[in-house]
């Protein structure tokens, strides 16, 4: 999220740009979902300047917004960080991503039953959304993101995770505050990280 449309729409070409030029550095096919995470990143930034011109509501825009930031990014992150983690390290990446799967299928069960609806606030979007036990899937969600990075016993990637812990709770604070949303900014430096991890030479394990 950011605080306008055209900052969603800058950040959100650029983002998606240094996804294109991760997913070039990549050096195994199975860094792939993860080197193109900042293309998904992007996208989703782009997919917001368009709730940002429409005012909110409850639109396609706004769907596609909750289904790539909810269940999607649930998956694709522990999926991710699942192919590209060494060997030893991915029976234990097993916990991560069945949390994923499971919070995902949460979600989409809550989007099938509920409409989603944005709300312009100042200088954020909130989105609204009827969730059932919403701090465990929160939980869930995390353990699946962060978890599965913290776990990945590659050295940027657990880099990456503690960043990605940390921006998100700035992000959410200020978010609550109604003061600006951040998360594009945020989205923009995880996204360097990501270039410099698909660029990085690695064993072949």
């Amino acid at each position: 999220m950011c605080w306008s449309a055209t900052a969603d729409l800058v950040a959100g070409t650029a983002i998606a740009g240094v996804g294109v030029a991760c997913v070039a550095r990549a050096q195994r096919t199975r860094d792939l979902p993860l080197a193109a995470l900042p293309v998904l990143l992007g996208a989703h930034q782009l997919v917001e300047a368009w709730v940002w011109h429409v005012g909110g509501g409850t639109g396609p825009a706004v769907v596609a917004w909750t289904v790539i930031a909810f269940p999607l990014l649930a998956v694709w992150v522990p999926v991710g960080v699942l192919c590209a983690a060494p060997r030893q390290a991915r029976r234990r990446l097993v916990l991560p991503l069945a949390c994923g799967v499971a919070t995902a299928v949460a979600l989409v069960h809550a989007l099938t039953t509920h409409s989603v609806r944005a709300e312009i606030r100042g200088h954020t979007v909130g989105y609204v959304l009827g969730l059932s036990h919403g701090s465990l899937v929160v939980a869930g969600y995390l353990l699946a993101t962060v978890g599965s990075l913290l776990l990945s016993g590659d050295r940027r990637l657990r880099g990456f995770g503690f960043l990605a812990g940390v921006g998100a709770l700035v992000c959410y604070a200020l978010w609550r505050l109604e003061f600006v949303s951040t998360w594009c900014a945020f989205a923009a430096v995880c996204s360097v990280v990501m270039l410099g991890w698909a660029g990085r030479r690695r064993p072949r394990y």
